[in-house]
Formats: structure tokens, C-alpha cells, sequence
């Protein structure tokens, strides 16, 4: 059958970035383009679960749900870092096993899941399942959400420093590594950050909501105040880098630039590819927010990785018609024939 891939939807999010909830035009198209589509993958970050409880974001995210499971005949949900919990329940049961092994796909009935992943299926109202860390679509097309290349790269984001600090306390991958692995290391933090908004002021996200964002943008030379911290963020940047490094949490680097994101994002999913021994022809992840391969790039810096962007506004400044992580991509993988990445919404 043919599937669409959407990933980083952030439904129920406090700061309205949320594309389909707001913006009735975006959910029409993405509901046109499941016309003749069996099977829906909503690829992580479906719901935004760091800024308040998990039945808040539910709640807020029902209409848009409701309209897309009425559109498919399946749906296969697959957690992403922002939407952890919705396997976390799961997941624990799995780290008592010894050893804990998880493989690439392991295919969790909702209510097995998380209550929050029942509460998802059940707004849907399609049938459901939950498939971590990653579903195969076909047998040469793996797709998974990719917070997994958190622990390869060098961008300075919170997530990658708070790796980096499980790296310092559990040790590095085993050469050998299964998704277990990255999960003993990177699930702590999600589980922190998920407590954290769970216990959030009414009506408010969390401090420190958006705030990498916020400086990507000042780096990328806004105007008025915002030019003048960017320059205060660029002149403290190495210094910061360097300190980093030296206490053990990287490597990271400096480069926050458009092509500097994503080429680390790229060459981190391809580490987590390679370490996880994926021998799909193609493999399909979010997380980075930035879709590709688009028109211009260079297939060869791609490879057999494609992303399918996300349906958030706002993260690099107001979109225009050659921003690459302006909302609304899909990938779309039919029977037979190579995945497209499609642009179901024009930039503005």
C-alpha cells in the first residue's frame, strides 16, 4: 500500500507553532494528500508533551486527529524525543528484561504502550499501532523519528549536552550497539524534561521553551535587538564551545548556520544508521526539522537518508519562499519506486 510520512506535527503545543491546529488550510491539504493513501506514519513529536500535562496536549490535539485517522485505513505511530512518554510505559517494562534488547521494530499494541498512546489511538479512531524505535515500510524503507543522532551531533542543543552527560556516567556505545543502548542514554533525559512539563504552570511552557530557536535566529542576524544579541551570542559562542568540550560533553561546534545544522544533523543520522546496522535502502527520519533531499541539494551529502521536515512556524523566523524548514512536507512511499519527499505547503 502506499504510505504517507509526516513527522514533528508538535500538536497541543502552548506557543500556537502548531501548524494544524491553526491554520485550517494546512490541515485541509494534508488531508487532501491522504486521497488514495492506505496507510498514515506519523513519525514522532506528535504531540508536544514539554510544555505542559499529557492530557492538556491530548485534548488540544483531538480535532486535527480526529480528521486524519478518518482519512487512512491504518496508522503507525512512532515516538519520537518530544512524545517519549507515549512508549515510556513500555519501554520500562523492556529495561527490566536482562539483557534489554529492542531491535528495530517492536510493534506495541496502544494501550500496552501508555495510557497517552491509548488516549492518541482512541482519538484517531483509526486502527492503531505504536512501532519503536522504527517501522519498516517496505523491505528496503526503515523509518524512524532520529532523536537517536542526539548522541552523535555536534550541535550544541540541550539534549546533545544532556547526553553527553549520561555518556560521561554510563560509558560510549558499544561497538555492537542495539537501540537499547541509545535508549539507557538518552531516555533519563527525556524522562526529566517529561516530568518537568508535566508539573508546568497553567497556561504556560516551561522556561527555556524555544530558547534554541530563539538563538539560531538572533545568530542569523535579525534586526534591532535581536542584531544586537546575536553579536553578543556570537562573540561568547567559542568560549562557551570550548568549555563544553574541555568538561568531557561533545564535541560540539559553533556552526549554527543553515548548512551547518544540516550537515551535522545528516552525518549524525548516518552514525546512527551505520552503528544500528540498517540495511534499508533508504531511511526516512524527522527531529532536525529540515526536509530533503529539496531541490538544490546535493544527493551525494544525502545518500539514502531523506527527512520529512515538520508542520511547526517559527523556529527560523518567518518562512519565505526559500526557507528549507518552512512547515507542511511529507514523504510519500508508494509500493514499488523510490520515496518522494512533497511539499504540501507553499512557504510564506
Amino acid at each position: 500500500m502506499t504510505t504517507l510520512v509526516v513527522s514533528d506535527l508538535h500538536l497541543g503545543g502552548r506557543t500556537r507553532a502548531d501548524v494544524l491546529r491553526h491554520d485550517p488550510a494546512a490541515l485541509d491539504a494534508l488531508v487532501a494528500a491522504l486521497d488514495g493513501v492506505g496507510r498514515l506514519v506519523l513519525l514522532g513529536d506528535v504531540l508536544e508533551l514539554r510544555h505542559g500535562p499529557a492530557g492538556e496536549a491530548l485534548d488540544a490535539a483531538a480535532p486535527v486527529l480526529q480528521r486524519l485517522g478518518a482519512a487512512v485505513d491504518e496508522v503507525v505511530v512512532v515516538p519520537g524525543n518530544h512524545d517519549h512518554a507515549l512508549v515510556g510505559a513500555w519501554l520500562e517494562r523492556r529495561a527490566r528484561e536482562r539483557p534489554p534488547r529492542l531491535g528495530l521494530e517492536r510493534r506495541i499494541a496502544p494501550a500496552d504502550a501508555s495510557w497517552i498512546a491509548e488516549g492518541l489511538a482512541q482519538r484517531l479512531g483509526a486502527p492503531t499501532s505504536v512501532a519503536y524505535p522504527g517501522v519498516w515500510l517496505r523491505d528496503d524503507v526503515y523509518a524512524t523519528h532520529g532523536h537517536y543522532l542526539d548522541l552523535h551531533t555536534t550541535v550544541p542543543t540541550f539534549e546533545r549536552l544532556a547526553a553527553g552527560v549520561s555518556v560521561r556516567q554510563l560509558g560510549p556505545l558499544p561497538p555492537g550497539a542495539d537501540p537499547a543502548d541509545y535508549e539507557a542514554r538518552l531516555a533519563p533525559v527525556y524522562g526529566w524534561l517529561d516530568a518537568a512539563a508535566a508539573w508546568a504552570p497553567d497556561g504556560r511552557p516551561p522556561a527555556g521553551t524555544g530558547a534554541a530557536a530563539r538563538a539560531y535566529r538572533a545568530l542569523a542576524g535579525a534586526s534591532g535587538r535581536g542584531r544586537v544579541r546575536g553579536r553578543l551570542l556570537a562573540a561568547g559562542l567559542p568560549v562557551a564551545i570550548a568549555a563544553i568540550n574541555r568538561a568531557g560533553l561533545g564535541p560540539v561546534r559553533g556552526d549554527l548556520s543553515g548548512p551547518g545544522l544540516r550537515v551535522a544533523s545528516l552525518r549524525a543520522m548516518d552514525e546512527v544508521a551505520r552503528r544500528l546496522r540498517i540495511g534499508a535502502r533508504t531511511v526516512v527520519f524527522g527531529h532536525s526539522h529540515r526536509p530533503g533531499p529539496l531541490p538544490g541539494d546535493d544527493p551525494a551529502e544525502w545518500g539514502r537518508l531523506v527527512n520529512c521536515g515538520c508542520w511547526v512556524r517559527g523556529e527560523h523566523g518567518p518562512a519565505g519562499p526559500d526557507d528549507p524548514y518552512a512547515p507542511g512536507v511529507a514523504v510519500r512511499v508508494p509500493e514499488t519506486g523510490a520515496p518522494a519527499v512533497v511539499r504540501l505547503l507553499s512557504p510564506r
